[in-house]
């Protein structure tokens, strides 16, 4: 039986979840593949978990919790999870905030970078023995073509002498196209592939910080993706056959995209990847 583990965004998350019951599907004809949805509010999650088994006959559908803006969080859900599952062979990485006043997650970083970076490089760090041990396996890292606009700024990384958060979430978005390259590096010849999405542009409560930007998605909903059409790219990064030895790339509808050359920079990627380590706590060599 296939396994694996998706940490979705919280709003909008019943219609994302249920676009993930089609990667259960594909995985393992409706009920061959064991889904660990990763959480924080735990009510909607088993509301919405409860909507992917009738529509897809999957009981193995399980929600667990976690709040990728607390590490202890973190480490307290991946203890449970290698306590409890032997295989992974598929991590989506979705969590997200997006224009959120400044604040800081439990453990003092600026929230865009703590919760849409420095969370998941964390979880991926504690659950990577696991997907080499399941290999084949992949893991999907869903970064945004607002990663354009990002830049790793090393000397200000929490926003603590300039914080605009429109740009905020840029840079975590670069981050996250930046570790999956420097990842997919590592990993070379362990049959664990990373890759990096463009989800689209998305009706979803992901705007929710902004009343502008919840203005415009309204004007515009028509020209924006609804949730299960955003998720798809995610789902053809986590199963399609033609991705087996893929690695390290950009995807966006379907298919490669441009990456802009911030986040094409090794040297910027390896940097990054060293002061993650060090914010963290961690030796990941």
């Amino acid at each position: 039986m296939k396994t694996f583990c998706a940490a979705p965004v919280l709003r909008g998350l019943g219609k994302f979840l249920v676009s993930l019951g089609s990667v259960c599907m594909k995985l393992g004809n409706a009920i061959g593949a064991r889904v660990i949805v990763a959480c924080r509010d735990i009510a909607k999650a088993e509301a919405a978990a409860s909507e992917i088994r009738a529509e897809t006959g999957n009981q193995q559908v399980i929600v667990k919790k976690l709040d990728l803006a607390d590490t202890k969080s973190i480490r307290e859900f991946a203890e449970k999870f290698l306590a409890e599952e032997k295989e992974l062979h598929i991590l989506i990485n979705n969590a997200g905030v997006m224009l959120c006043p400044y604040s800081k997650t439990a453990d003092g970083f600026e929230m865009h970078l703590g919760v849409n970076h420095l969370g998941h490089f964390l979880l991926t760090f504690l659950l990577l023995e696991r997907l080499k041990q399941s290999a084949p396996a992949r893991i999907v890292n869903v970064s945004s073509l607002a990663h354009h606009g990002g830049r790793i700024r090393f000397h200000d990384l929490h926003g603590e002498k300039s914080y605009n958060r429109g740009l905020a979430y840029c840079h975590s978005k670069l981050a996250n196209v930046l570790f999956t390259r420097e990842l997919a590096r590592r990993l070379q010849g362990t049959k664990v592939t990373a890759n990096a999405l463009h989800p689209g542009s998305v009706h979803s409560e992901l705007v929710r910080h902004s009343f502008v930007m919840i203005w415009l998605w309204k004007i515009f909903s028509f020209f924006l993706k609804t949730p299960w059409e955003g998720a798809q790219t995610s789902v053809y990064c986590a199963v399609a056959e033609e991705l087996d030895s893929v690695t390290g790339q950009y995807f966006s509808d379907c298919q490669p995209a441009y990456v802009s050359p911030r986040g094409r920079d090794d040297e910027t990627a390896k940097k990054l990847w060293s002061v993650s380590c060090e914010l963290l706590g961690i030796q990941w060599d």
